[in-house]
């Protein structure tokens, strides 16, 4: 009976795999996006803290739409385990450019799981990942205009309050 429900699937068992690896990869930028906002606030960067809380959730929303899409689709989701977070950063600029990596990440992921999709010829799940697609260019976007707002205000003192203050 697996093998026919299988068949029946509306996605490519490849593509169906490679979103619940996507599944995992959007769980853990929202966890890890949960330690950043802890950090911020446990350093009284409010603004930050509240941004990073909002991008967690974002990612926890990224997660269930593919996990919802792979179930509606007649595949099988599978709840992600999420390990090996990291809770320490020495600056708020550091918290930055560890989510802009963090999103670079995510917008290769999606592309290989585009071409993969292009590939095999999964047009649902080709149709369904432009979203992303788009998405993660606004989400890279953000994080590089908030890192240049290092270069333009600094690193040190009233400058960190005033980011902060802007992130908001």
């Amino acid at each position: 009976m697996k093998d026919i429900a299988r068949q029946q699937m509306s996605i490519k068992v490849s593509t169906m795999d490679a979103l619940n690896e996507q599944i995992k990869m959007e769980g853990k930028a929202s966890a890890s996006y949960l330690a950043m906002a802890s950090w911020c606030d446990q350093n009284s960067l409010p603004g930050s803290a509240d941004f990073l809380y909002q991008q967690a959730s974002e990612e926890r929303e990224h997660m269930l739409k593919i996990f919802k899409f792979i179930n509606d689709c007649g595949g099988n989701a599978i709840s992600p385990e999420i390990t090996n977070l990291n809770h320490d950063f020495s600056s708020l600029e550091e918290v930055f450019e560890t989510a802009l990596e963090q999103e670079i990440a995510v917008t290769k992921s999606i592309n290989k799981i585009v071409s993969l999709a292009k590939k095999s010829e999964d047009y649902a799940v080709e149709n369904f990942l432009q979203w992303f697609v788009n998405e993660q260019l606004e989400e890279e976007k953000s994080m590089r205009d908030i890192l240049d707002l290092f270069e333009v205000m600094g690193r040190d003192g009233i400058a960190i309050k005033l980011i902060d203050e802007r992130i908001k």
